[in-house]
């Protein structure tokens, strides 16, 4: 042990030396000229040389001997030095026993940082609150650079002004079997961050993100930091304290500083109040304000910063202040890191953790009134570090029945409310999911039993029968309203009314119906197919989506018609290429046999049927709108105007007392007046003998053009339920699983089921139930194991911890 104390000096005072750049001259009686105290001089004389001239043997820091000046001043200086925390083997120094009751400690401590973060998730209340350290303190005390010696790192926002205007709640996870370093934001989910730069630029942005209009806010801002150089440690950062507000800052800033930090100083939390050397402890605002909470200084902690700033004798007076004494005492510190000697500290994300303490125990260890072997001061990081640790555990072991009493109560009540309201039905974001999408399952299979081949069929001649009328009103039909009789001759040569007693070897009729059926056969009958049953499938879906839980929730139902879109975007153009192939034959050639034609014609008529009943309920309707009996005269005279009688027509001009809109809607009432008038025509036609044969379909071209129809459509159903159908049936389930099942993050599913008012709240509750049970499961295992400890103790006649146990 006397060697390994002398090693330890020598060592913690060569790095000493190493860190202040050469201060010290040498290993004399006198550095720059002052001469050192007996026990500094043997001290940086080694003890090892003297040791080994009056004891005979062994060299260096070793020996055994006994004498008055050989290892007993050494040893003496190492227990000193270990004491407060200086020697790089301090840790090593400690019995069984200590090494024991600080890892308890730690495990206490970060039991309870557990629940407090599990508490944190259920919504705080008052009694919920578990204990933390929160630093408070001027603009100019230094409490910035205090929170980052503790840290290791520069991460707290700097600037000329005010840039704190919010809390910091800040938890420190020890990491041992760790090396890596890096912070969390919880509410945030930025996920690891390991640099500490960019930990500074986002706590700069959440603070400025307060207008200075509000000065300061008390939404706090949550940050973990996990790393193996941290204790586990629950603090809590304030806005400083200001004696006046600047030009540009409200007036009403100090008050609200001040109400901020009183509203977090409250007990059961330990103040840690930031003091400078070089101001009077009279004039210091954050023990000012901490004696108005805790008057008897049990449950605060001085800091006095910069004392390298003051005489050695001035600042240890300061720590034994009796004006304003504290039970926790006073803690000296020299957070400034010696960047100007050690450029290494320029580097990102390096821990300056160790060149603060090389840097503190340069300082103290340099003055006889903070380093002798005598001295009850506490100074350094280090010590501040494990201050924090033990007043932070004795002061939770404190809250552990308190805080169980309160989860307790809290517990019941969400469990009667929870009984309540949902019966103790559980529900989860995933199972509402999947009962969600088990549903809209079933739906789907309902849909697909109900839509096959005939209301494919359907669909498809529907629409072919609308391409039908068009050409037949196009080429056959249609007779042109000009009312300019310059344009007359558009019309057609030989009026539709010849038709029945036409030559049957007309090649007139035989061009006009030859060209109809051209036209219908390859207008794209395999897209237009595709794009038919695509876009019922689409409606139908949209249906789907509205009449299920889906519709609350816009994800999922974009998700749906995503996987919808998806399947039939890929099956469109093969399945159109398909049908168009198939039907070609029916480009060159169409064969009719009786069967056909007779079904053609029942078809036709059914459908001039329903032409003629929509144009006659158009017209009704037009006459509705503007008077049977005004629509009946602007009518006869848009006929007058088709006899030939010249009346002269301007756009913006009125014509016997019809305006422009008037006369178009007579235009329009003659059109559907004379497009019955045909309908009416060729379903006489239809009716007729001629046109029960085939072989007189150039007299009946309605009959023909629906037998084309009816070929067209009847070859695409087969490919279009094969290619499309079948297939979108057989896909839909499956990327419906990908879109919105096993792909999905847990973060998504608890969105989604957010989206509902109804499953959200069901989900809170229950969430916070199962967040109180889990508390005080982790509760009750603490308080257990404190028994325990506790009963450890008394055999061996240990004195149980008082309240603030006096450690220090």
């Amino acid at each position: 042990m006397v060697n390994q104390a002398g090693e330890i000096v020598g060592a913690t005072f060569s790095g000493a030396k190493e860190t202040v750049g050469g201060l010290y001259g040498g290993f004399g009686d006198r550095i720059n000229g002052v001469e050192l105290p007996e026990w500094m001089q043997g001290l940086f004389s080694g003890g090892g040389k003297g040791d080994g001239e009056s004891g005979g043997s062994g060299s260096g820091s070793g020996g055994g001997g006994k004498g008055p000046n050989g290892n007993g001043k050494a040893v003496a200086v190492a227990g000193a030095t270990a004491a407060f925390g200086y020697g790089v083997g301090s840790e090593d120094e400690r019995t069984e026993q200590q090494v024991a009751r600080d890892d308890q400690m730690m495990l206490l401590t970060r039991k309870m940082i557990e629940i407090r973060s599990i508490l944190q998730k259920v919504g705080q209340t008052g009694v919920l609150q578990l204990p933390s350290i929160v630093v408070i303190g001027s603009q100019s005390s230094g409490k910035s650079s205090v929170l980052e010696a503790i840290v290791g790192h520069e991460f707290l926002p700097k600037g000329s002004n005010m840039v704190t205007r919010r809390p910091i709640e800040l938890t420190l996870i020890n990491t041992p079997d760790s090396p890596v370093e890096y912070g969390e934001f919880p509410a945030l989910g930025l996920g690891r961050i390991s640099d500490f730069t960019q930990i500074q630029r986002t706590l700069t942005d959440l603070n400025l993100a307060i207008p200075e209009a509000d000065c300061v806010s008390d939404d706090p801002i949550q940050l973990n930091i996990y790393s193996p150089t941290v204790p586990d440690l629950s603090l809590i950062d304030l806005p400083g304290y200001i004696q006046i507000s600047a030009h540009d800052q409200p007036e009403e800033l100090k008050g609200k500083i001040a109400a901020l930090c009183d509203k977090y100083i409250q007990a059961p939390n330990v103040i840690l109040a930031i003091s400078a050397a070089d101001v009077d402890l009279a004039n210091s605002t954050a023990l000012r304000a901490s004696r108005r909470v805790d008057p008897r200084g049990e449950r605060t902690i001085g800091v006095i910063t910069k004392m390298d700033l003051v005489d050695p004798e001035r600042g240890s007076a300061i720590l034994k202040d009796r004006n304003y004494p504290l039970r926790l005492g006073y803690v000296g510190v020299v957070c400034r890191t010696p960047t100007s000697k050690l450029g290494f500290l320029g580097s990102k994300n390096v821990n300056i953790t160790s060149a603060i303490s090389k840097n503190e125990n340069a300082y103290f260890g340099a003055h006889p009134e903070f380093s002798s072997p005598d001295n009850t001061l506490t100074v350094g990081t280090q010590n501040l570090r494990k201050k924090l640790m033990t007043v932070l555990e004795q002061t939770m072991a404190l809250s552990l029945q308190s805080t169980s009493d309160a989860i307790h109560q809290e517990l019941e009540e969400a469990t009667y409310e929870f009984k309540v309201q949902y019966n103790d039905r559980p529900l989860t974001a995933e199972t509402y999911l999947a009962e969600s999408l088990d549903k809209f399952k079933h739906s789907f299979k309902d849909f697909t039993e109900h839509f096959g081949r005939p209301q494919v069929r359907q669909l498809l001649k529907h629409e072919l029968d609308q391409q039908v009328l068009d050409l037949l009103a196009s080429r056959y039909w249609n007779k042109p309203l000009d009312l300019d009789k310059s344009r007359a001759g558009r019309l057609d040569e030989r009026p539709l009314s010849e038709l029945p007693n036409a030559d049957s070897e007309s090649l007139f009729w035989h061009r006009r119906l030859d060209a109809s059926t051209s036209s219908l056969t390859k207008l794209g009958v395999g897209r237009l197919a595709t794009n038919v049953v695509a876009n019922a499938l689409t409606q139908h879906m949209d249906r789907l989506i509205s009449e299920s839980t889906f519709k609350e929730h816009p994800f999922a139902k974009k998700a749906i018609q995503e996987a919808s879109n998806a399947i039939l975007n890929e099956r469109f153009y093969s399945t159109s290429d398909q049908v168009e192939n198939c039907i070609k034959p029916y480009k060159f050639e169409i064969e009719v046999d009786d069967r056909e034609w007779t079904q053609s014609r029942e078809n036709s008529q059914q459908l001039l049927r329903e032409e003629l009943k929509a144009c006659e309920e158009a017209l009704k309707t037009l006459k509705t709108s503007i008077g049977g009996k005004k629509l009946g005269q602007v009518m006869g005279f848009v006929d007058k105007l088709r006899t030939g009688e010249q009346v002269e027509m301007r756009e913006g001009t009125e014509a016997f007392g019809f305006s422009q809109p008037l006369l178009q809607k007579g235009r329009e009432g003659v059109f559907l007046r004379d497009r019955a008038d045909l309908i009416k025509m060729r379903m006489l036609a239809l009716k007729n003998k001629q046109c029960a044969n085939k072989a007189n379909k150039y007299h009946c071209p309605e009959i023909f053009m629906d037998v084309v129809a009816e070929k067209l459509t009847s070859t695409a159903v087969l490919f279009l339920n094969v290619e499309l159908l079948s297939e979108y049936y057989y896909n839909f389930p499956r990327e419906l699983d990908n879109r919105l099942g096993r792909h999905l993050s847990l973060a998504q599913v608890e969105a989604f089921a957010r989206e509902d008012p109804k499953i959200r709240k069901h989900i809170d509750l229950q969430q916070r139930k199962e967040l109180l049970e889990l508390a005080l499961e982790k509760m009750e295992s603490l308080m257990a194991l404190e028994k325990s400890k506790k009963a450890a103790q008394e055999p061996r006649g240990e004195s149980v911890r008082g309240r603030w146990g006096g450690m220090f």
